[in-house]
């Protein structure tokens, strides 16, 4: 892609992620920050992918002049998710209104910043139509426990809704927040839409298909 970029002199957007910073030793996180990720965990195959993936943006950006654009992007939520994509908003949203327990891994103290989806959106029109490379941080600082997330969803959708713990997954990091000051400053731009707000808005989506889901089988 980055070389059909050149060949056409196209703008090239490089949608990478929060995890090139492993399990982050700086809270929150600048774009300065190099991360600690280990290259040879079960998830390493995803965190390497993308700094890989940054470094060809960057050799193909100063040695061949091609116009890139990297934002990193937090973790992201809204309507038409996947309702099995393993990611936690849509774990614990689909797991409670089909009335099973919230998955929990470890002791659901690691944190996570979620930002909706037209936040996202926006944050990477404006990257796009604007001059700075980047990197740039896309996410929202407001930053939540598992467990926090989980009652917030209990709150939404179901006060009654149970919580079951599972041991934690390898490498995962403890902590997730992002520094947006980069892209307030260059790109003028920062999330408006609080968890709060946003998770309606998904749950609304998500309860409408899981019920066709259960209609179609006779459920």
């Amino acid at each position: 892609m980055l070389g059909l970029a050149k060949r056409v002199g196209a703008r090239f957007l490089l949608t990478s992620t929060s995890e090139v910073y492993g399990d982050p030793l700086e809270h929150p996180q600048k774009e300065t920050y190099w991360g600690n990720v280990n290259p040879i965990g079960e998830r390493s195959c995803y965190d390497e992918g993308k700094r890989t993936a940054e470094t060809l943006a960057m050799d193909y950006h100063r040695g061949a002049g091609v116009e890139v654009r990297i934002a990193r992007i937090f973790n992201t939520y809204g309507p038409r998710m996947c309702l099995d994509d393993g990611r936690v908003v849509s774990n614990f949203v689909a797991q409670t209104i089909r009335k099973h327990p919230m998955t929990v891994y470890g002791d659901g103290k690691q944190t996570r910043s979620f930002q909706y989806v037209s936040d996202l959106v926006e944050g990477l029109v404006a990257l796009m139509e604007n001059d700075h490379v980047g990197p740039f941080n896309l996410g929202n600082p407001g930053e939540f426990t598992m467990l926090e997330l989980a009652e917030v969803v209990k709150e939404v959708i179901d006060p009654s809704a149970t919580i079951e713990f599972r041991p934690n997954t390898a490498d995962d990091p403890h902590k997730r927040k992002p520094d947006i000051s980069k892209a307030k400053e260059l790109l003028n731009w920062e999330p408006k839409v609080s968890l709060r707000d946003g998770l309606p808005r998904m749950v609304s989506d998500f309860r409408n298909r899981i019920l066709n889901e259960d209609e179609g089988k006779g459920l």
